[in-house]
């Protein structure tokens, strides 16, 4: 039985996922399994993928294209390893990535999440790390820190797998924002060990990224059912109210009011600092022109936020 199992959900990434293999056949720490989903590519990816012979890597085929979530589950479900570690298909991981998860497997046994630091890959080779504060170690607040910055995305996230029988698989219906409401349910339950150092480098603005993708028809998570479910948990409150802002601040800059006042009605403004307290009430012709000063910034480098 290997000891990690690493899940990379594959669709249509057939420029990044020959370096995002070949990440993981580098770690120092050899003793994984890489299970590719592929989701109904549509481009070469499939076929890059099965350019690989290492006898760690399986590929699995799904018979109609159903999504991210879909897909991690898909990993989950096929995984033989007690540890799962999920990796993007254009993400990259450096050498020590699993080697520093094992270590903090080993060192923080009272822990069931395990993750890392992670830095932003941008056109132009730009990289971006942010100065995220967070000792090596037990996070003692998850929903607390987590409204300063992300601490982690999806490609520095490591899971011991008995636990998903309590907090369940990925949500299938949500189209957006399915990373939050897995966040939500395992930090809630769960203890988190962390490492402070970026291990992951996650790409920004390649193809078919969701991140990016028009609003429209899109599911995302249930802010109200956590709250109305956890009355008494005030950080998780401000927590949620982060990504209604979030949100609420996108849903603005495609013209849709209806989610947008949604969204507005539910933050309580004692949850946000001033800087975003502003940004939401600005007007969408501003939110674009910062959305524009900001991709110049980003070109060299910089990239401010109100985190």
């Amino acid at each position: 039985m290997p000891y990690f199992s690493v899940v990379i959900p594959l669709y249509n990434k057939q420029n990044y996922i020959a370096a995002t293999l070949k990440s993981v056949l580098a770690q120092t720490f050899t003793d994984f399994e890489i299970i590719v989903v592929n989701d109904v590519s549509t481009d070469n990816s499939l076929a890059v993928a099965k350019q690989f012979t290492d006898e760690r890597i399986t590929v699995v085929n799904h018979d109609k294209n159903s999504g991210l979530s879909a897909s991690r589950n898909t990993g989950i479900k096929n995984a033989k390893s007690p540890f799962i570690a999920f990796l993007d298909a254009d993400d990259l991981w450096k050498p020590q990535f699993l080697e520093n998860i094992a270590e903090l497997i080993l060192n923080y046994p009272e822990a069931d999440l395990f993750a890392t630091k992670y830095e932003e890959l941008y056109p132009g080779n730009a990289i971006i790390e942010y100065p995220f504060f967070v000792k090596t170690g037990i996070v003692d607040n998850y929903f607390l820190k987590e409204i300063n910055l992300h601490m982690y995305c999806y490609s520095s996230f490591c899971i011991r797998k008995e636990i998903i029988g309590k907090i369940g698989l990925f949500n299938e219906i949500i189209t957006m924002t399915e990373d939050i409401d897995f966040n939500i349910r395992a930090n809630l339950l769960f203890k988190l060990a962390y490492n402070n150092n970026a291990l992951a480098s996650i790409t920004m603005h390649s193809e078919n990224q969701i991140t990016h993708s028009a609003l429209h028809g899109k599911i995302i998570v249930d802010h109200d059912y956590y709250e109305n479910t956890n009355p008494d948990n005030k950080d998780l409150k401000k927590y949620l109210d982060f990504h209604r802002y979030t949100m609420a601040k996108r849903y603005k800059l495609v013209g849709d009011k209806y989610n947008y006042n949604k969204m507005l009605r539910a933050i309580s403004l004692k949850s946000l600092n001033y800087k975003r307290i502003i940004l939401l009430y600005t007007p969408a012709y501003v939110l674009k022109l910062i959305k524009k000063v900001k991709a110049r910034l980003v070109k060299r480098g910089i990239n401010p936020t109100t985190y």
